[in-house]
């Protein structure tokens, strides 16, 4: 039987976003039976539901580099030889690790300033930042996960 965390690094983004769904769901559907049954109405509920968006989305992006389902242009790629194949390989996944770098770069930047600026959101007046840790945090995961699934085709050779 396989240990709980081997089933959590396993499966971390599906279960994360499953549960990011589920709530962006249930907000927005008690959100749209408030508004239609009574004259009240969740400002909040857009601010979580469109901050949500963004998490489910790297966490997308994450599991499709994990299992290697990401887009490609693969009728491009498979008409190459080998070695070119493995060339484009590992230059997609230097340009990659430097987008998702960039990213987390200036992402954390952003929650920097957000933190030392003390925003607050509209909505729900919490700190903004609790919202943005998501981008560098998910585009290191992101990263993490593109070198484990390069690392699993160096090793099984699937160029």
């Amino acid at each position: 039987m396989r240990h709980p965390l081997h089933y959590l690094n396993e499966h971390f983004e599906e279960v994360l976003g499953s549960i990011l769904l589920a709530i962006m769901a249930t907000v927005a559907f008690i959100n749209v039976i408030v508004r239609y049954c009574t004259s009240f109405s969740f400002a909040w509920s857009e601010e979580l539901t469109v901050n949500f968006f963004v998490w489910v989305v790297l966490l997308g992006t994450a599991r499709a580099f994990r299992q290697g389902t990401h887009l490609g242009m693969n009728i491009v790629y498979e008409a190459l030889p080998k070695p070119a194949r493995k060339a484009c390989y590992w230059f997609g996944c230097a340009l990659c690790v430097l987008f998702f770098g960039a990213l987390c770069w200036t992402g954390t930047l952003e929650v920097i300033d957000e933190y030392e600026l003390e925003s607050i959101s509209e909505s729900l007046g919490v700190p903004v930042w609790w919202y943005t840790i998501a981008t560098p945090l998910f585009s290191l995961l992101i990263i993490v996960r593109m070198c484990q699934r390069s690392w699993l085709d160096l090793r099984t050779g699937n160029f």
